[in-house]
């Protein structure tokens, strides 16, 4: 298994990114650093299931969100050799809507794989409410912009929006320090990632 890392620039913002290549089902992570635990983990959930990986982060200067359609650089290296790689994408965001602090919101053009993820999610994370239903997912959090990396690829993928107490279990954790996701979020991703390997796909 070998990372591969860049150095990217993107609408003058630099991110380091780091991919991991290993099967064809990919997590992604375009904003690993704004909106933490989600770097941490896709890289856990890849790791437990074989899939591939990639995380964006921000090594300096004020944290800045591009939009996910606008991280789809042609110039990034890492993101169209994981495009081009991969056939469904699992991507992960975070989100601070107060009026939906317990909500797990499942977007993006798959909505199969949503429905797979989502069994899971309620299974073994059900202190959270996991929603697949698009009329219930806020417009800027339904993951459907065709540019957007979580629908360039062959079969799409999924944009899951977690807010933030199930991305991490410190919230207010040292600057600098790693965000631990919460076991239950972990582990139902997990089974989910694991769920949708076990299928054809095309």
């Amino acid at each position: 298994m070998t990372v591969e890392t860049e150095s990217v620039v993107i609408e003058g913002v630099e991110f380091a990114a780091a991919l991991t290549l290993r099967s064809d089902i990919g997590l992604i992570a375009l904003h690993g650093t704004k909106e933490g635990g989600t770097a941490e983990l896709a890289h856990e959930v890849a790791a437990r299931t074989g899939a591939s990986c990639l995380v964006f982060t921000q090594p300096a200067g004020d944290l800045v969100h591009i939009p996910s359609h606008r991280m789809a650089a042609p110039h990034c290296e890492t993101l169209q050799e994981f495009l081009a790689s991969v056939t469904l994408v699992i991507s992960l965001h975070g989100h601070r809507r107060p009026e939906a602090p317990r909500s797990i919101f499942l977007g993006g053009g798959n909505r199969a794989a949503a429905a797979t993820l989502a069994h899971s999610l309620v299974a073994l994370a059900p202190a959270f409410d996991t929603v697949t239903d698009m009329a219930r997912i806020p417009g800027g959090l339904r993951g459907l912009h065709p540019g957007n990396p979580v629908n360039l690829t062959r079969s799409g993928g999924v944009q899951i929006e977690l807010p933030l107490s199930a991305r991490t279990r410190l919230p207010a954790k040292p600057q600098g320090a790693p965000d631990v996701p919460p076991r239950p979020v972990t582990a139902a991703l997990a089974a989910g990632v694991g769920h949708l390997g076990s299928r054809p796909r095309g």
